[in-house]
């Protein structure tokens, strides 16, 4: 068989560039240190990388919204625990007003300080956190939420809506609350129902704690009667009447009617309102059920009434109703704080699941990807020595001519 010398040289040739490009394969996986550069490396291989790569960033940017969502809510219960202090050292100092040995310039005094930290308190609800969005305005972008106004009311601009972070595909964690519902529409009294004297009573007739003592009574009468008013007679009797004015009635249709002591309490329906003093003829107690008032008018209740030099009777009537607003208000943050905690564990658990499955989803990635650096090295050696004997055969084959034959 003829081999011509053309063809001995385009073999040749053939096998010097392939050498070549298993050397530069070789040499590049000894450089990058990765075993697939260029999708045609590894089709399928390749496309577990970019699959890999996606869940990877997608993990990397929910534990950034994990990270923000922590830090917002620990700015938040940060702040409200400073609300819970601020509520407690206002009860003290409330209760403090209600001994009755203080002079007028020391009730003054606690007015002055209630004041403080209404102001107090209304700076810590405008809170905001680290980007300058308000911690308790819902989902709104005010930056303040809460607005005094000219007659020292406070107004609340946001909204009912809570903030979100997306912590996973499809999993999302509130990382605000409402200010409406933490500071605004606190339940009035109990929580159920409010039981009030009457602004005009002329007695001595003080309205203490009360309570619901049979849930399903209380819930009948409510939706039988929609509220009741104490009238005595200053006999040592009282009569109930409903929300129309109408005798309220029992759950077998009994007029409300009973006797009273100073120093006892009227149950009917399902309540109990304790009681002390003494009423006169006319003097009422309202009940109401369903009412709600805002913190800052609570505090602007109690120093008025501090404030305004009337009655003992009165003054004691208006700071109990107060203790029990700030009672219901201080029960609203703590709820919230028990719930922000479980989401703050909630985070801490997600994050702790995408390391996990980040040295996971890694270490498959740098099964896929990675190059043996052994192999590769001992690949690069052997392929270098391989387009070395190329060469030298090429160098040997082209020197075979018949001319060196003939002399």
């Amino acid at each position: 068989m003829r081999l011509s010398t053309n063809w001995m040289f385009q073999q040749s040739l053939g096998t010097m560039l392939n050498q070549q490009s298993a050397l530069a394969a070789a040499q590049n996986q000894v450089t990058t240190g990765k075993r697939i550069n260029v999708a045609s490396d590894d089709p399928a291989g390749a496309g577990r990388i970019v699959s890999l790569n996606h869940i990877l960033a997608a993990n990397t940017q929910y534990t950034a919204n994990i990270d923000a969502a922590n830090t917002r809510l620990n700015t938040a219960q940060s702040t409200l625990n400073s609300v819970n202090d601020l509520y407690s050292s206002a009860r003290d100092l409330t209760l403090q007003a209600l001994n009755g040995s203080l002079s007028d310039s020391d009730r003054q005094a606690i007015a002055v300080q209630l004041g403080q930290m209404r102001d107090q308190l209304l700076q810590m609800a405008n809170t905001t956190d680290a980007t300058g969005q308000a911690l308790f305005a819902g989902t709104s972008n005010t930056s303040t939420p809460f607005v005094k106004n000219a007659d020292g009311s406070v107004s609340y601009t946001g909204n009912e809506s809570q903030s979100h972070a997306a912590i996973g595909s499809g999993l999302t964690v509130p990382t605000g609350e409402s200010g409406s519902s933490l500071f605004m529409g606190i339940p009035g009294g109990n929580g159920r129902f409010v039981a009030a004297a009457g602004a005009a009573n002329t007695g001595t007739l003080v309205v203490g704690s009360n309570e619901v003592s049979d849930p399903v009574s209380y819930a009948a009468g409510i939706a039988t009667n929609g509220g009741y008013t104490l009238t005595f007679d200053g006999a040592g009797n009282w009569t109930a009447t409903d929300a129309s004015g109408n005798p309220a009635v029992d759950a077998s249709g009994n007029p409300v009617a009973g006797t009273y002591s100073p120093g006892g309490s009227i149950s009917f329906n399902g309540l109990t309102v304790n009681l002390d003093g003494t009423p006169q003829a006319g003097d009422t107690v309202a009940i109401k059920s369903g009412t709600s008032q805002d913190i800052f008018s609570t505090f602007n209740n109690m120093i008025g009434a501090l404030q305004s030099g009337g009655s003992s009777t009165q003054m004691v009537n208006t700071l109990n109703r107060q203790l029990e607003s700030l009672d219901q208000a201080q029960a609203s943050v703590s709820r919230v704080e028990v719930d922000m905690g479980g989401r703050t564990n909630a985070l801490n658990a997600q994050r702790a699941a995408y390391q996990d499955l980040n040295v996971t989803y890694q270490s498959t990635l740098s099964d896929t990807r990675d190059v043996d650096v052994y192999s590769a090295i001992s690949q690069l050696s052997i392929q270098s020595t391989a387009l070395q004997a190329s060469q030298q055969v090429f160098a040997q084959v082209k020197s075979m001519s018949l001319f060196n034959y003939i002399k």
